[in-house]
């Protein structure tokens, strides 16, 4: 025991200073100087940016690098490059973590933050977005159908995960949007209802219908009416029409075709970290359960892991545990709405269609007991192996209480250029040239200009405001 200890009397200090430097740092601030360039608008220096960062080359991290990556190619236009990154995103999250045992015992004996990042729900469907954009953009409408198809597989696994609650994530009414855009893109007014009609009912299926922060969207109800009406579906068209609460009036296609604008305003909200203080308690005979100072949170203790010997021996040895936990921080936005106008017509507002911020911070909810109860475990089962090395060497024990403590870190990584909220809206077109001009209200004022030529098809542009001016 005495070799052990001097070996540990040279080593300690090292991994003590190493983790102290690690541990300091949210990943805001491992990739700020990235963060800084793309809220500013700087694409391409947000680029060099990533590609400097060692700290997502770690195998850990490159989900995000990729994530991170495509999403600010998109914003350059380099669509085809863009959906190469996206692709590679998927086929890390497809093949899943090559150790999985590895990778979740390393997250046990250290923190949650030294595993592979899987993303969140909400990110993994922003993908296909991202990519149904891209191929739209690029005409390859083949490919964008697949994607379209994919939608429904990755909605289909969520759903599955979360077994319907009707109470968590389990469906997203964006994607099933998107999806709908891109079948009738491609002339499938078909599969276009049908998923217009799943985003519709996930609003009608709430009280107040809104979902995640979304109100029903007029163009939803449009898009839904619409083409009820072109496939002749007439029942189903009145039933909507009564659940809207209006008339749909066919109106005259466009020889220009249209044009679907879709405006992403400001940042994501960014992970930053909380700390939690509990106590093991019992509640009844034999009966242990994790609760905070006020007693508001009670978080059973999982006896398959632990003994109740070692659970009394805790409540002997342990006053408190301290759990660093993740927290979202709202980022501030200079745009508050938006209008469109084509040549001299009507101007149209956009409507929000994803509230990300408020995804984030709700989903991040919906699974705070069950993410609360895996950090405690691990935060116990560090506590009794300190305990055990206390018994044969004290100082020893000391030292691995110390760094225990340094290595509680919560995982603050998310995919952070997504955008605060998405807005979008639906103009008619003129055969041949079209000015469409994009305005932005807020704390501050911006007009965009776009050429869109009228095809008598429907097209897609975006425009990204994640700057101050």
């Amino acid at each position: 025991m005495n070799k052990l200890s001097d070996q540990w009397k040279w080593l300690l200090p090292l991994l003590l200073v190493m983790t102290f430097l690690f541990s300091c740092r949210t990943y805001n601030d491992a990739i700020g100087h990235y963060y800084g360039a793309i809220s500013a608008g700087r694409f391409e220096e947000a680029s060099r940016q990533l590609d400097d960062n060692r700290f997502l080359q770690y195998g850990r991290n490159k989900l995000l690098f990729y994530l991170e990556k495509g999403k600010t190619t998109f914003l350059q236009g380099h669509y085809q490059e863009s959906n190469s990154y996206f692709n590679a995103a998927d086929s890390l999250l497809d093949s899943g973590s090559r150790n999985k045992f590895w990778d979740q015992t390393l997250g046990l004996v250290t923190n949650p933050a030294m595993q592979v990042y899987r993303g969140e729900d909400f990110e993994k469907l922003l993908i296909h977005y991202y990519k149904s954009i891209n191929y739209l953009q690029l005409n390859m409408m083949e490919d964008a159908t697949v994607e379209a198809r994919r939608i429904s597989l990755s909605g289909y696994a969520l759903n599955d995960r979360k077994n319907n609650n009707a109470n968590k994530y389990a469906n997203d009414a964006f994607s099933m949007i998107i999806q709908g855009v891109v079948y009738e893109s491609g002339g499938d007014i078909n599969n276009a209802f049908i998923s217009y009609r799943n985003a519709a009912d996930l609003f009608l299926g709430k009280p107040d219908k809104t979902y995640y922060g979304i109100t029903l969207p007029v163009q939803l109800q449009d898009d839904l009416l619409r083409t009820a009406w072109q496939l002749g579906f007439h029942q189903e068209l009145a039933y909507y029409e009564q659940q809207f609460g209006r008339r749909y009036i066919p109106v005259n296609s466009s020889d220009g075709g249209e044009v679907l604008v879709f405006w992403e305003n400001g940042l994501a909200p960014v992970k930053a970290e909380a700390n939690f203080f509990f106590t093991l308690t019992e509640r009844g005979p034999g009966n242990f359960v994790f609760t905070d100072p006020d007693n508001t949170i009670f978080i059973p203790f999982d006896f398959q892991l632990l003994s109740r010997d070692s659970c009394q021996q805790l409540r002997r040895h342990f006053d408190a545990f301290r759990i660093a936990f993740p927290k979202y921080v709202e980022q501030p936005l200079y745009f508050t709405n938006a209008s469109i106008q084509r040549d001299s017509s009507l101007i149209t507002p956009l409507e929000k269609v994803e509230d990300i911020n408020q995804l984030a911070f709700r989903t991040l909810q919906e699974r705070f007991l069950k993410e609360m109860g895996l950090a405690l475990t691990r935060l116990t089962i560090k506590k009794l192996a300190e305990q055990q090395v206390k018994k044969e060497n004290e100082s020893l024990g000391e030292a691995l209480n110390l760094l225990n403590i340094l290595t509680e870190k919560a995982d603050t990584r998310n995919w952070q250029s997504l955008p605060h909220s998405i807005y979008y809206t639906r103009i008619p077109l003129k055969k041949g040239a079209n000015k469409v001009t994009l305005t932005l209200q807020g704390q501050h004022s911006q007009t965009v200009v776009f050429d869109v030529f009228g095809n008598g098809r429907l097209q897609t542009i975006h425009y990204s405001s994640l700057q101050k001016s």
